[in-house]
């Protein structure tokens, strides 16, 4: 374990507390110290409140002090995402057009689980206006850029999350992801990202203009922690009533299990679907032989499913065109220039065309569905590029006008409800991080977690340097 409390996870910080080695206040101050070092570059958290964290820690110092900590989170720095209630704080979605002074008096399940089980919130984490593209800048706080180099872009929506695990600003942040907002992201940023199958998180208030596609999880610098963290999460919540029954399991049971005996799919390009560069390319297949070594049976083989790309763009332009008309013209002016590009091209939409989206999607689930009845894991590239210049919607040289043209593996496993994790394998010809991505059948998060875990003590995963 490291001296360093800032190169620590959660788990290794609970064992320092345990001993009394450090408390939960020096730990707090630590992170801040850290972001106050690096946010001025990275840009990535967007509200502070140092006072409040602090009486969160002091509270669970006191608690370690007497021998009652909560639970393993307990005094464990964790981010918040600003498109996610927090009680004091406001949520401001990264746009002008919120009011700042709320009333902010709810947590959402996510936020209010944390804080049940101890943890300190160090802050809350940019994100594109509304979560509305795959990086991340807004008209309100500006360019987040990423910690590998401040040039590139971390991705998004949960940009802010991941920039602030890759730059050490604490060992967990909660992410949200309605078409790949934590694995975009985590790809780009080198760090583990967890989506899990829909509803085994409780989010509230669910999105409504995007409904069943949204998810809340965790971006952490290790598969255990984004285990500790979802144990926490997916806790009841019964303010979302699409929350299938409670499932009551410990993600750490079978974590160290490996993955021999395991099928696994590999599927470079889903099809006709998806495209990755060679160094990409190259990277994925070099894991794919990592799963292979460790006992699992791939076989490279691409799922039956109809093209996607032409559901998600209906059901979220017409989710984008229903936010910009909820403000009015006069707020509408403040907004991201494209996000009301978007909106406009969703305005033009059916009701036959949202209906025809949503039969598609019914019929892509039903087809995964058949497909894991062969293959317990499927796994493609992440993202099929490095990241490109922060402040961009999409890379310089490229045929490519949206950021669905250069996000072809993730926005399928919302449409489909499935669990997928984004986990980091080498890096691209640029020396930015490239990640594979594993999806599993919906409801067996384990399994996804499980082969996550393997892959990670073959090859533990490298962080950037001159942060700690």
């Amino acid at each position: 374990m490291t001296d360093n409390l800032l190169a620590m996870t959660a788990l290794e910080l609970a064992e320092c507390y345990e001993r009394g080695d450090a408390s939960p206040v020096e730990m707090a101050q630590a992170t801040f110290d850290q972001i106050d070092r690096h946010n001025g570059t990275l840009n990535c958290i967007c509200l502070i409140d140092e006072e409040t964290t602090l009486d969160m820690a002091r509270a669970s110092e006191a608690r370690w002090q007497k021998g009652e900590p909560i639970g393993p989170l307990d005094g464990v720095p964790v981010t918040i995402k600003d498109l996610t209630l927090t009680k004091g704080w406001p949520t401001l979605r990264g746009s002008k057009t919120t009011d700042p002074a709320g009333p902010w008096d709810e947590d959402a399940p996510a936020t209010e689980r944390l804080r049940e089980a101890g943890a300190v919130i160090a802050g809350k984490t940019t994100t594109p206006e509304f979560g509305w593209k795959g990086v991340t800048d807004n008209p309100l706080t500006g360019i987040t850029r990423n910690a590998w180099n401040p040039e590139r872009t971390p991705g998004g929506s949960s940009g802010g999350a991941a920039a602030a695990a890759g730059a050490f600003m604490g060992p967990l942040h909660q992410g949200s992801d309605a078409a790949g907002s934590i694995r975009i992201p985590a790809a780009f940023s080198g760090v583990f990202g967890y989506k899990p199958t829909f509803g085994v998180v409780p989010n509230y208030p669910l999105p409504g203009h995007i409904g069943s596609l949204a998810n809340m999880g965790p971006i952490t610098r290790t598969v255990r922690d984004a285990v500790v963290m979802l144990n926490v999460l997916a806790q009841p919540d019964f303010r979302d009533f699409m929350a299938p029954p409670v499932q009551r399991r410990d993600y750490f049971d079978g974590l160290e299990d490996g993955v021999a005996g395991l099928r696994i799919a590999y599927s470079p390009t889903l099809g006709s679907d998806g495209w990755a560069d060679d160094d990409v390319a190259n990277a994925v297949a070099a894991a794919v032989k990592v799963f292979e070594a460790l006992g699992a049976t791939v076989e490279q083989v691409d799922p039956d499913i109809p093209a996607c790309r032409p559901i998600i763009e209906t059901i979220w332009f017409a989710a984008d065109a229903w936010i910009v008309d909820q403000m009015g013209s006069e707020k509408a002016q403040l907004m991201d220039p494209g996000l009301l590009a978007v909106a406009e091209q969703g305005r033009n939409l059916s009701v036959q065309d949202l209906v025809g989206a949503h039969a598609a999607r019914v019929d892509l689930g039903v087809r995964m569905a058949r497909f894991h009845q062969t293959y317990d894991l499927l796994l493609t590239p992440q993202m099929p590029l490095e990241a490109f210049e922060a402040g961009k919607n999409y890379p310089d040289g490229r045929d490519m006008s949206e950021w669905v043209d250069w996000s072809p593996f993730t926005y399928p496993f919302n449409l489909s409800m499935q669990p997928a994790a984004s986990v980091p394998c080498g890096f691209g010809d640029d020396g930015m991080p490239v990640a594979f991505q594993l999806v599993g059948r919906r409801f067996d998060d384990a399994t996804v977690l499980r082969a996550a875990r393997a892959y990670e003590r073959a090859h533990p995963f490298k962080m950037p340097e001159g942060y700690v």
